[in-house]
């Protein structure tokens, strides 16, 4: 196996690791956040508020590790630029 194609394994095994990382984080924000909508009306903005933004990072980590996993080979042509295959 050549190093592009090992860099290619590799960093598609790092987007599936940022992922799976992601999604039990994401899940448990947007499970708080809608249980903390039973609690009394006055608290519920801050925590709710929290909860979301926390969800959205969580997102945005599940999308990297995505954009991560579909582009790996570009990636890997980058950093090997001058070996060939």
């Amino acid at each position: 196996m050549k190093s592009k194609q090992l860099a290619n394994v590799l960093i598609k095994i790092i987007g599936l690791y940022i992922c799976l990382c992601a999604i039990p984080n994401l899940i448990a924000g947007i499970l708080v956040g809608l249980s903390s909508l039973g609690w009394s009306k006055t608290d519920t903005t801050g925590i709710v508020m929290r909860m979301v933004s926390y969800s959205i990072g969580y997102a945005v980590q599940a999308a990297v590790g995505i954009f991560i996993i579909a582009k790996s080979r570009k990636v890997a042509e980058f950093f090997f630029k001058n070996e060939d295959e």
